[in-house]
């Protein structure tokens, strides 16, 4: 029997298998000769050898070769470069190699393996660049950072390769925001809110102004948290705590704040002190229920009982406010926190009250405060701008206006740009971003969206722009409206039937001049069982009232070609629309379809302010069917244009076929949710939606978007003309 000799070295296979290259057999016999005795050596080259049949090249199996590293490792760095050789090619993964030499991270081969599926062009592109995204944005931001290149560029790969090459804009941005702890720490912060209050928060990065510092502290305004990307002078590592206390006190203001106040004739240091005051009040209050959000505020009240300037008292207050146990005898702050104790928190005016008294003993004082300059503290504390309603003040003091401009600021360009969006649920309460004119309709605004993989939102996301409208031939649809004669008859019944003006019954009222007699009777039968009777036992009469305004959003996506379902569209709005004329309901006509997230494009078939005339019958009559439908940017838009009309109820009617798609989202689902969202945050608003489905398609996703009582779904495409404005009267009734 032959002894048994030496294992044979680890690669013997391989080595065979290179015995014809030797450019290749050295560096493969070093590399056998390092992982020699090593777990895994033999999976290693069992590795390679597969990547030299997947006809890597020699430049790619060169590069692998000369790695030097535990077997483990390079085994699993073979196995991903195989991948990545069948998908994008030996130049894709010799500059995968590459970049793994240089960064050795565990997390770029994912991404890498993934451009290779989806984008096999930009893997070398990511390779050269990962250094500089995993500076910027870190391991856990690579996946987040290719996730939003794919999505920006769709299909197109030319914009697809810049982005890659950070040649792109939009790339650039991504970079520059990945600074940001506040995009880091979204998601923890959201689930910290929804977990403490019960529901999730609306928080938005605080948007920075052109040639002014960076935003330094959080603010609140029309239910949304605004925050800074980061806290200026505070360490990293501080960064999570503060964000949260934040939150946790941006939070204790929408549960328990004062509704907004005039500001009057109210001087800068009133106006501070008084919001120093609320802030306390706000925060005993939340303490009250979550008293664990002491340890969470106290850490940032560091004043000490010295300075005698309008900053240091303010401080030296703020924390005998908060802290019962701090102990300053200076007078003021004595007399603030005696009569902090004393008051009833539960009244939010008791704030201004002490807060003017406190601002008088100032004033007595002769300190100076200087509100230029003031800085709110502890900067957990939002800037207090959300406090105050000033409004049109003439009278306002440049100092005041000097506190009060970055309010000034949010509210102008809400009452300019109006549109405000949910996301969650948020989102969504958010301001629209004016934007420059283009050779492709004239932008209106920006919107955000929802990126459902990633669960973010994404803010400026998509653009709508103005397209104008062409003009069809009028005397087609007066032609059909008139073909209608019986289905024009059941409308004038539904329209004399809601007509305003028309004296309505009032019973069980709780005074009047006549008694309601089946509420007579009902009271003698509870009075003779021994239960105490309902004294509202009066009828009467009130003039029937309507105050409604709509918008008709109406989908004209190339879905809309089928079975000539526009057509019937046009005859059914047609109708409606001469059925809100009769009724003085105000409403605005608006079609839209898209292509890609830049061109969401809206035509405007009538405005508010015009009447439906012939010039809006032509551009009705002149809508042609093409496109997509990205439906989240166009109710956002609607429920913008909306917001602004005067109105006691406020109702975006859409007419759709109910699926959401465009050429740039691969998956429906994504435009299906942020749907639902547009619809929630319009919701938030006071703004109805309801959706009408000509056919039964799309119903599952209408479910999605617009609730199960959210939409109707019509079997026959011939009934809608009838079905749409008895669905309006219906609605208008809720």
């Amino acid at each position: 029997m032959r002894p048994a000799g030496p294992p044979p070295p680890p690669g013997t296979e391989l080595l065979a298998a290179l015995a014809d290259r030797p450019a290749l057999l050295e560096p493969a016999r070093q590399a056998s000769d390092a992982l020699a005795g090593q777990p895994g050596a033999e999976r290693w080259a069992a590795a390679v050898l597969a990547l030299l049949h997947a006809n890597a090249g020699a430049a790619c199996l060169t590069a692998l070769l000369r790695l030097r590293d535990e077997a483990a490792a390079l085994e699993a760095v073979a196995e991903h470069v195989t991948d990545i050789v069948r998908q994008a090619g030996a130049a894709a993964a010799v500059a995968a190699i590459e970049a793994w030499a240089r960064l050795r991270e565990p997390a770029l081969w994912p991404q890498l393996r993934r451009l290779a599926h989806e984008a096999p062009d930009c893997v070398a592109l990511l390779a050269a660049n990962a250094g500089a995204v995993l500076r910027s944005r870190g391991p856990d931001g690579l996946g987040d950072f290719v996730s939003l290149g794919l999505k920006a560029a769709g299909r197109d790969k030319s914009k697809r390769a810049r982005f890659f090459a950070l040649d792109d804009p939009l790339a650039r941005q991504a970079l520059a925001q990945s600074g940001s702890d506040f995009a880091m720490l979204e998601r923890r912060l959201k689930l910290f809110a929804t977990a403490l209050w019960g529901r999730p928060p609306l928080l938005r990065p605080r948007p920075a102004v052109p040639g002014q510092p960076p935003p330094r502290r959080a603010g609140v305004t029309d239910g949304v948290i605004l925050l800074p990307d980061s806290f200026p002078g505070v360490p990293r590592a501080a960064q999570p705590t503060l964000f949260h206390a934040a939150v946790a006190h941006a939070l204790a203001h929408l549960m328990a704040g004062a509704p907004r106040q005039l500001v009057g004739t109210l001087k800068p240091l009133q106006l501070a002190l008084i919001g120093l005051v609320e802030d306390a009040r706000v925060e005993a209050l939340a303490m009250r229920r979550f008293p664990g959000l002491r340890r969470l505020w106290a850490r940032h009240h560091v004043a000490q009982p010295e300075g005698s300037t309008a900053p240091a008292l303010l401080a030296r207050l703020a924390r005998a406010l908060f802290d019962p146990g701090y102990d300053d005898a200076h007078g003021f702050v004595a007399k603030g926190a005696a009569l902090f104790a004393a008051a009833d928190l539960e009244n939010p005016a008791e704030s201004r009250r002490i807060g003017g008294l406190l601002g008088n003993d100032l004033g007595q004082m002769r300190i100076q405060f200087n509100a230029r300059i003031f800085v709110i503290e502890p900067p957990y504390r939002d800037d207090n701008l959300g406090l105050w309603d000033f409004g049109a003040q003439p009278d306002a003091s440049p100092a005041v206006l000097d506190l009060m401009i970055e309010t000034a600021r949010l509210r102008q360009e809400e009452t300019k740009d109006a549109p405000k969006s949910d996301s969650a649920a948020e989102e969504t309460t958010v301001r629209a971003r004016p934007v420059a004119a283009s050779q492709e309709g004239v932008p209106l605004a920006r919107y955000p969206e929802w990126d459902r993989a990633q669960g973010v939102e994404r803010p400026d996301w998509t653009c709508v722009r103005a397209v104008p409208a062409a003009s069809g031939d009028v005397r087609r649809l007066e032609a059909a409206l008139e073909a209608a004669p019986e289905l024009r008859r059941r409308i004038d019944r539904l329209v004399r039937a809601a007509r305003p003006g028309r004296p309505q019954r009032l019973r069980h009222q709780p005074e009047g001049m006549d008694l309601d007699i089946d509420a007579v009777l009902d009271a003698e039968i509870a009075r003779a069982a021994g239960e105490t009777p309902d004294e509202r036992v009066y009828r009467g009469t009130a003039l029937r009232t309507r105050d409604l305004a709509t918008v008709v959003l109406l989908d004209v996506s190339e879905s809309t070609r089928r079975d000539g379902a526009l057509e019937t569209e046009r005859l059914a709005v047609a109708l409606l629309a001469d059925a809100m004329i009769r009724l003085d309901d105000p409403f605005a006509l608006l079609a839209f379809a898209s292509d890609g997230r830049e061109q969401v494009r809206l035509t405007r078939i009538k405005d508010f302010a015009e009447p439906f005339a012939r010039t809006q019958r032509a551009r009705l009559a002149g809508m042609a069917p093409g496109l997509s439908t990205r439906l989240g940017a166009a109710l956002r838009h609607a429920g913008a244009e909306l917001a602004a009309v005067r109105s006691f109820r406020r109702l975006v009617l859409v007419l759709t076929d109910g699926e959401p798609s465009d050429i740039d989202v691969a998956d429906p689902l994504d435009l299906v949710e942020d749907s639902r969202r547009a619809v929630l945050g319009l919701r938030s608003r006071g703004i109805d939606t309801f959706a009408v489905l000509p056919g039964c398609r799309g119903t599952d996703a209408a479910a999605r978007m617009f609730g199960r009582a959210g939409y109707a779904a019509l079997r026959r495409l011939d009934d809608l003309p009838a079905r749409l404005s008895e669905l309006y009267f219906r609605l208008s009734h809720r």
